[in-house]
């Protein structure tokens, strides 16, 4: 479908073959990637991409590099909207279950306190209720502190409930867009029903 590589493209994983990339009003097109995240694009790879040997805290402050005040702490916000990472702060990335390390993923990019987070599939292979959370917290996000959101799922619930936009993709390329209101039956039967 070109979805994750679409994020790729976006956070320079994969290079673009034509076009510009714009964001905050500026081409970030010939930028690496570690200014892309300095710039306030917070990406969550699907399939997480936590470094399981390193402890919840270690992988927490692999992020506070990119950031533009150069911090050396995690921002206590973070605990406060995963207190579950609090509680398992010395304990190993690796010994977390799926949800958790979801969480901890997604805390590891709202380190840089982003301006853009670009989630992939943050649904998959995770519990109901964690997704539940993760869905109020990107909500809360968005709605509280102003961060777009920029998700890639093919849970069509979860989407519905926590988007405001949306676009789906077919080979490449966007074959239908809108208000998330106007995500009818008929277009998701045209495009995403197998």
């Amino acid at each position: 479908m070109g979805k994750t590589t679409l994020l790729k493209c976006i956070m320079g994983l994969l290079p673009l073959a034509t076009g510009e990339l714009i964001f905050k009003g500026e081409n970030i097109r010939p930028q690496p990637v570690h200014n892309r995240a300095r710039l306030g694009i917070g990406y969550v790879p699907q399939g997480r991409e936590i470094f399981s040997q390193l402890t919840v805290e270690e992988n927490l402050k692999i992020g506070l590099p990119a950031r533009a005040d150069r911090k050396k702490e995690v921002p206590e916000h973070i605990y406060d909207m995963f207190p579950v990472l609090k509680k398992m702060s010395h304990r190993r990335g690796g010994d977390l279950s799926g949800g958790q390390q979801q969480q901890l993923a997604i805390g590891r990019a709202l380190v840089l306190e982003p301006r853009l987070l670009i989630l992939d599939e943050p649904t998959e292979g995770i519990q109901p209720n964690i997704v539940h959370e993760i869905g109020d917290i990107i909500l809360r996000l968005n709605k509280e502190e102003g961060l777009a959101v920029l998700l890639v799922e093919q849970k069509l619930p979860f989407a519905r409930r926590v988007g405001s936009e949306f676009c789906i993709l077919s080979n490449g390329r966007q074959v239908a867009a809108g208000a998330i209101g106007e995500l009818t039956d008929e277009i998701v039967r045209a495009h995403l029903s197998v």
